[in-house]
């Protein structure tokens, strides 16, 4: 399985964005992090990713007999590099966006599932806004998005941290008109 594919699953999806941040986990924890997905998709799931060299193998030791595996996301292989993107299809873009769709979907829904969610108190938000835009803007505001977000990625989990899930999605809603003052 190539890297899009592995990557263009929901429940796949899901794993990789708990494990980021340099984490070690367990198949177990990673399940109690994703409780709406059955133990036995997850442990799946898991095989999968690390059978595709995205997730490693980090510590083994043996509890009651049987043998638990810590896990770390190897965050260089948890990335579609240019080259594939410009190679992909429009069926592959389909797919991907949903799969993006469906996981920012159930991570949202597994949020507000949550004991004492406070949505106001946690900032949560969602918006959307229609930006007109030569290619030249995009491309800065993509550079500016890129340095406001890119330093955090590199943040590690601390006790007054939480994960939050950044969705950032750009797509022109429809082709430039030849006549400028067209509605």
């Amino acid at each position: 399985m190539d890297t899009l594919e592995l990557l263009a699953h929901p429940v796949r999806l899901r794993i990789v964005h708990a494990m980021r941040g340099g984490r070690l986990l367990t198949t177990s924890q990673l399940c109690a992090r994703i409780p709406d997905v059955s133990k036995a998709t997850v442990y799946r799931h898991i095989d999968l990713l690390a059978t595709g060299g995205i997730l490693e193998v980090a510590d083994e030791r043996r509890v009651r007999g049987a043998v638990e595996r810590q896990y770390r996301l190897r965050q260089e292989r948890a990335v579609i590099d240019a080259e594939t993107m410009e190679s992909l299809s429009l069926d592959d873009y389909r797919r991907g966006f949903a799969a993006a769709m469906a996981t920012l979907a159930a991570e949202f829904n597994a949020y507000l599932d949550r004991d004492g969610v406070d949505p106001v108190a946690d900032l949560v938000g969602y918006r959307q806004h229609a930006a007109w835009l030569t290619r030249d803007e995009l491309e800065e505001l993509i550079g500016e998005l890129r340095e406001a977000i890119a330093p955090r990625l590199a943040n590690r989990p601390t006790a007054d941290r939480a994960r939050y899930l950044i969705s950032p999605i750009l797509f022109p809603a429809e082709e430039p008109s030849a006549d400028p003052t067209e509605p």
